[in-house]
This record gives C-alpha cells, sequence and structure tokens, in this order.
C-alpha cells in the first residue's frame, strides 16, 4: 500500500503567537512524502537531508492518517514507513513541518485509496503536530497555505479559515546560518505585540497582504529578538517584507527589479540568498 504526495513551503504574513490569528502565503518550495503501510504496527519516520532529525511529526501523521481514513475493507494496516524529501530549509521559518505533514497525510490517505477533504486533511496535520509539541499556535495558517496554495487567514484556536486569496508575488528569501525552532519562540514577548498583530490582522482581512506583513515583520523582529535591518533595507524596493515565522528567514515580496536591488544588500550578509515566486495551487498527489 503506497502514496505519494507533495506539499508546498510559505512565508509569513501574520505570526499567530499573539493572538491566535495567523495569515501564510504558498511558496514554490516543495515537500514530498513517500508512505509504504503494512500491518508491522509501528511507523518509521526518515527524512532525507537529515539521517538525525526528529521524526515524530510525520510519524503521527501517518498514525492519524490510518485511524482516520482506513477501513473495514482495507487490508490490514496498523504500521508503516514514511519518508520526506524537501527543498524546504528546516528550522528557517519557512513552514517545512507544515509541508511535511501535509505531504504525509495526504500520501497515507493516498495509500489507503482516500480522496480527504484539503482542509480536514489539513486539521489532521496540525493535531500531529500538536501531539508531538512541535507548534505553539497549531500552525493552521502555515499548514492551510501550504494545502491549498495562495495566501490564508485563519484562527488558529479554532482552526478556521477566515479568508483564502490568491497572490503572484516574486518572492526573495533571506536565510542566515542559523536556525529558530518555533517550539522554543518566547510566547510570552510575542503577546505583549498583540496590538500590533490585531492590526495586522485586520490589514490581510481588508486583502492588504504585502503592507500586513511588514508590520507584522517590524513588530515580532522585536519581540523574537531579531534585527529588523534586513527589512528597513528592503522595504523602499518591495511591496512587503516581514521575519518569516519565529524566524530567522527574511521574505520580501514584490516585482524582480525591486527584489535585484534587495538581493545585492541580503548577499552581503552571509547564509542564503534565494529566489522563487508565490504558487496557488496548493498540494498534491504524485
Amino acid at each position: 500500500m503506497h502514496g505519494r504526495a507533495v506539499a508546498l513551503g510559505a512565508g509569513t504574513v501574520l505570526n499567530a503567537l499573539s493572538t491566535g490569528v495567523g495569515s501564510a502565503f504558498a511558496i514554490d518550495a516543495e515537500t514530498t512524502a513517500t508512505v509504504e503501510l503494512d500491518d508491522s504496527g509501528q511507523v518509521k519516520g526518515a527524512v532525507a537531508e537529515d539521517d538525525t532529525a526528529d521524526t515524530r511529526l510525520i510519524e503521527r501523521c501517518v498514525e492519524l492518517a490510518i485511524e482516520t481514513y482506513a477501513t473495514a475493507d482495507d487490508e490490514p494496516v496498523s504500521g508503516g514507513t514514511v519518508r520526506t524529501e524537501s527543498d524546504v530549509p528546516m528550522a528557517a521559518g519557512l513552514k517545512s513541518s507544515s509541508a511535511a505533514a501535509n505531504a504525509t497525510v495526504l500520501a497515507t490517505a493516498d495509500a489507503l485509496g482516500a480522496d480527504p477533504d484539503r482542509l480536514d486533511a489539513c486539521r489532521l496535520g496540525v493535531e500531529a503536530a500538536r501531539d508531538v509539541g512541535v507548534t505553539v499556535t497549531g500552525a493552521f495558517d502555515d499548514a492551510s497555505a501550504s494545502m491549498l496554495g495562495g495566501v490564508t487567514v485563519t484562527d488558529n484556536d479554532a482552526d478556521d479559515l477566515l479568508a483564502h486569496d490568491e497572490v503572484e508575488w516574486s518572492v526573495l528569501v533571506w536565510t542566515p546560518p542559523e536556525r529558530a525552532y518555533t517550539a522554543d519562540a518566547d510566547v510570552e514577548r510575542c503577546a505583549n505585540v498583540a496590538p500590533m498583530a490585531e492590526l495586522v490582522a485586520d490589514l490581510a482581512l481588508d486583502g492588504r497582504y504585502a503592507e500586513a506583513m511588514t508590520v507584522n515583520g517590524l513588530a515580532f523582529s522585536a519581540a523574537l529578538g531579531f534585527s529588523a535591518d534586513p527589512a528597513v533595507e528592503a522595504m523602499p524596493h518591495v511591496a512587503g517584507v516581514s521575519l518569516s515565522g519565529t524566524g530567522p528567514s527574511v521574505v520580501a515580496v514584490g516585482d524582480e527589479d525591486g527584489l535585484d536591488q534587495v538581493q545585492e544588500r541580503w548577499d552581503e550578509r552571509g547564509g542564503q540568498t534565494w529566489r522563487t515566486t508565490t504558487r496557488t495551487d496548493g498540494a498534491r498527489l504524485e
């Protein structure tokens, strides 16, 4: 029983740590999950890019998907293997965990011959992330953008989709050498910027996504202890720029000419600077 699926990375419009409302947009960076199911009673996971990576999330996704999508007509299924391959950098604020969870849930459903509702499958991955403790908010904003494509605004406390829209941006990402894990974020400091987060939510729900992400970036860079200098350098040239997730990546969106100017500055900072685009198609089976 074999399944394979792909889900997308994403950038941040609004970090949900302050108020529970978040917003994210899908980018052209993919994670692929391959699942083989059996009756072993155990799920074993592997991450192609890192033999030592924590595999609890993808293993839990397989377990929950089996519980949800297996039927009495299926062969006995109680375990299996899952392997992910990704060009989404891990622990960089680009939703690698959400992409892995979405791809794994869909691949498991595919192996079982199920065709789940995409938002329900997304919520299953969010449940798995909460179960294993890799997220503070549940990350339904990140997961929904990864699953559906485009930009989403969500209530992460209720796992409700508040808005879903299409955006067409060129994207520039700067990822410094260090990594930051969402579960380690200082939630108390993030709560201090709740008034700014509420403003960002209003902007996003008004369709002013690029402006929203810039305000978000300044507020959460300060709250999470990252320099706002990369964002300030970019502001004259782009439509929007923000710290992505809990960092450390900074993501700018706009047109190619403006991003060219920003990339010249960001290339001098070390780490990795790379270009991509937004995606509107979301996750898919392979």
